[in-house]
């Protein structure tokens, strides 16, 4: 038990005795000095408890506290903050802080302004009107130790809360107590736990209130609980524009321009340009163009600022434009001349060149991506985005004058995009239910050796058609029941189920109690401990890949599938689970899609849709990814990926995939580099005869009718105009086996069988990880193949082919000689540690 501080029982009754003297209203906070020594007296004058005050006021420039008593402070700029001990916090109806009122030092005499205690005025004059909120956080730090005190300050109780706020650049939190804080820049989330979550009717989160370490003490520059201000004050929107000009007009174009709104409570993100009462055009700086008008017509244009909820200013001063008549002048402008390439990054292409001239003055001009405009810019420097990395775009420039008389194309420039590693990626994909039996957490995973993670796997409502984030682990352990995957997923293993110290990256443990938990919470701490690692959320797999025809089949079903994936990954609105999820809770722990349709226009796991309108439709799903994630990034300033699992086999190429086409959208081809053949857990594969599942190249041995081999398939996607610098190789970090294997002089290869072998796992016959493998099966001589680059082992009965140390070094180095982007496995578990050491020894 703890002992109570004897200050505490001195001051219990010291307050008991107090008898008020005055009949105050409310809450006063009156201030007296004596030359620099200063005092505030805290005075409770209502008919309540005060349970949690501060006192937030402003001194002269260049004053400063010191030496506080009975309190702590902190000032940024002009304004202080004082935060009560314990043990004067809570003030009885009638009482007062006396003899504990806190007490400071300032640097020079001065009487603080802007006086307010709990978001009132200190004088106490007259109770204010509750705060349009109805619910505050008063925030105070000390000793790089942050608190947010919560504060109900409505009649009903509260069910929930959330904290969003910002921090300036290089503040980073960690520790929360009493509240789970996530950082992702310079934004942090603070979500409660169970026990506080809930405030009563004039209530407040205190003594439990959520506090966190802070590694530098500063104010927050913006603060919002439950998307409204936390001092409880209503949304103040941005100023008006001012100043707005037109330095240039053309027949059918205005250029205007205007000074900078303020911000109100909340960041200005853009401005809208106003026709008269209709929206001409949207842009995020101090400038447009308000393209499509007619000819010697005059117009009225204002101007709006709008901040980052939508609430707009009132409209700028009104101005009028006449466009110009285009039969005054004819005569179009010079040629740009010099037209090159400046910089690049793997989203956009920088261009430059020299200016035009023209007798009336040229207006702009127009970028064109080939034969179509891409932008419009007034100046001699454009940056064009959008653009898929390692992709090459070819480029002219036309000049228009103020009379739209166009000059001739530009010499035309071709620059190709960045990749998006610096390096070679090393892409692992994270099986969700490796956590069960396998007993392989994201803690396993060596990420100093990665560049992304691709979590398997999100599925699809069957009825929604929207993404799904399930709660059950399947319908049934049938591996060819058709409706195996309906409704299933696995929210426990995602972002439910805690883990303990052992099991946690950070080597710190779950609560239980936290809204993020599981495989997810692990994932955002190995992203803090690899701020350049990215990871994705992989979409689909042999059993989750039913429903992609149908959310692909129309433009309305493709457009509510992404857009539903958007909210549930990218900004993390996870369902409700287990006391688990919520609103924002996933948000910035992934970095993109890895789309696993298997396969589009041909058979994949029993009872899945397909057809052959998939080949369009997968297509055009791709494509309303990439606009709809780019539109998504450009609201946050960051360029989400875009991959996908493709196939080796040429005929699932040929029925699902226009590689060229969709090239222009995706970031990685991870390049289906094994199962070329197996035997399959039901035997209902090849279970008769073996067979390499991941050859290097042809195997003249090879007697199935139909062949396959990594450089094959590789070369069709190069053929078919992908980018090399966008495909990654699969490899695999298992094997598959068959048993009743004859020897045959070949050491088992492509020999009669009786079936799959026993597995790792017993629904799981014919395929054990490496690690398991290597382990587990006694007796198996290693052989490899020299032609066609395979290994395998036989123990005289079983025969098994996977990848290792060896065809890892001969795949790497065959993958940069192509200049392949990198390498793809399947699946981490199954490697505990010697091949992912190969592939990074082969990467470098």
């Amino acid at each position: 038990m703890r002992r109570i501080p004897a200050l505490l029982v001195v001051l219990v009754a010291v307050l008991a005795l107090a008898v008020p003297a005055r009949a105050a209203t409310g809450i006063t906070a009156t201030f007296s000095r004596t030359g620099t020594s200063a005092k505030f007296v805290v005075a409770n004058a209502s008919t309540a408890a005060l349970n949690g005050w501060s006192i937030k006021f402003d001194l002269p420039a260049g004053v400063t506290v010191s030496n506080v008593q009975n309190a702590t402070t902190t000032q940024n700029g002009t304004r202080v903050t004082l935060t009560p001990a314990f043990y004067i916090n809570n003030i009885p109806a009638g009482r007062n802080t006396e003899p504990y009122s806190p007490t400071f030092s300032l640097s020079s005499a001065a009487d603080p302004t802007a006086c307010t205690i709990n978001n009132m005025a200190c004088d106490g004059s007259g109770d204010p009107a509750p705060p349009a909120s109805g619910v505050t956080a008063d925030y105070s730090v000390a000793g790089g130790t942050a608190k947010f005190i919560v504060r109900n300050n409505t009649t009903a109780a509260i069910s929930d809360w959330s904290i969003v706020f910002t921090l300036p650049a290089g503040v980073t939190v960690s520790n929360g107590q009493n509240g789970t804080v996530s950082q992702s820049g310079n934004t942090v989330t603070l979500t409660p736990v169970y026990y506080n979550k809930n405030v009563a009717a004039g209530g407040s989160t205190e003594p439990y209130s959520p506090t966190f370490s802070i590694s530098s003490n500063v104010e927050p520059a913006t603060c919002r609980i439950n998307n409204a201000n936390c001092s409880g004050a209503p949304d103040t929107p941005p100023s008006a524009p001012t100043g707005l000009t037109s330095p240039s007009k053309t027949t059918r174009t205005v250029t205007l321009q205007w000074n900078a709104s303020t911000a109100g409570s909340l960041p200005i993100a853009g401005y809208d340009v106003y026709n008269g009462s209709t929206l001409a055009t949207s842009s995020s700086t101090t400038s447009a163009i308000v393209t499509g008008l007619n000819p010697n017509t005059a117009y009225s244009f204002t101007v709006k600022a709008k901040d980052s909820k939508g609430t707009q200013s009132t409209p700028s001063p009104a101005l009028s434009v006449t466009t110009n008549n285009p039969a005054n002048d004819t005569t179009p402008p010079t040629t740009p001349g010099s037209l090159r390439s400046t910089a690049k990054d793997a989203g956009s292409i920088t261009l430059a060149w020299n200016a035009s001239t023209d007798t009336s003055g040229v207006a702009n001009y127009d970028v064109y991506q080939g034969s179509s405009v891409k932008m419009t810019v007034s100046g001699t420097t454009a940056t064009v985005s959008g653009l898929a990395p390692s992709t090459s775009y070819t480029f002219t420039v036309r000049a228009r004058d103020t009379y739209d008389n166009v000059s001739g194309a530009s010499n035309a420039v071709t620059a190709t995009t960045s990749d998006i590693v610096g390096g070679y990626a090393r892409v692992g994909y994270f099986v969700q239910w490796g956590i069960y039996g396998r007993q392989y957490f994201v803690k396993d995973m060596d990420a100093a050796k990665l560049t992304h993670v691709n979590y398997a796997f999100g599925n699809i409502d069957p009825v929604n058609l929207t993404c799904l984030h399930g709660v059950t682990k399947g319908t049934t352990p049938n591996p060819q029941d058709p409706s195996q995957g309906d409704g299933a997923g696995d929210a426990e293993a995602d972002y439910s189920r805690p883990m303990s110290a052992a099991q946690s990256v950070d080597g710190v443990a779950d609560s239980g109690w936290e809204p993020l938990r599981g495989n997810y919470n692990q994932l955002r701490k190995l992203k803090v401990k690899y701020p350049n690692l990215k990871v994705l959320i992989s979409l689909g797999g042999w059993t989750y890949s039913k429903y992609f025809s149908d959310v692909a089949a129309t433009d309305a079903s493709r457009k509510k599938f992404v857009s539903s994936c958007i909210d549930v990954y990218l900004k993390g609105n996870l369902p409700t689970y287990n006391g688990a999820g919520g609103p924002g809770t996933a948000a910035g722990i992934f970095d993109g899609f890895d789309l696993d349709w298997e396969w589009p226009g041909a058979e994949g796991h029993a009872g899945n849709h397909f057809g052959p309108q998939d080949k369009v439709n997968n297509s055009l799903l791709i494509e309303e990814f990439r606009r709809q994630i780019d539109a998504y990034g450009a609201t946050t300033g960051k360029r989400y990926q875009l991959t996908a699992f493709t196939p080796a086999d040429p005929a699932k190429i040929a029925a699902g995939w226009e590689l060229g086409r969709v090239a222009q959208s995706m970031d990685i081809f991870n390049v289906q580099g094994y199962d070329f053949h197996g035997s399959g857990s039901d035997n209902s594969w090849e279970p008769n005869r073996t067979g390499h599942q991941g050859n290097l190249y042809p195997d003249p041995d090879d007697p199935y009718p139909f062949h396959f081999d990594v450089a094959s398939t590789v070369q069709a996607y190069l053929d078919a105009g992908v980018p090399s610098r966008k495909i990654t190789l699969g490899l695999a970090f298992y094997g598959r086996g068959w048993q009743n294997v004859v020897d045959g002089g070949k050491k088992g290869e492509w020999q009669q069988a009786g079936g799959a072998a026993p597995g790792q796992f017993a629904e799981e016959a014919g395929t054990r990880g490496y690690a398991n493998l290597v382990a587990s099966v006694p007796n198996c001589t290693v052989h490899h193949d020299e032609v066609a680059v395979a290994t395998s082992c036989y123990t005289g009965n079983q025969w098994w082919t996977f990848d290792d140390a060896w065809s890892i070094q001969k795949k790497t180095a065959w993958l940069k000689s192509k200049n392949l982007l990198g390498a793809m496995f399947w699946e981490m578990s199954g490697d505990r540690g010697p091949l992912m050491a190969a592939v990074d020894a082969g990467l470098r």
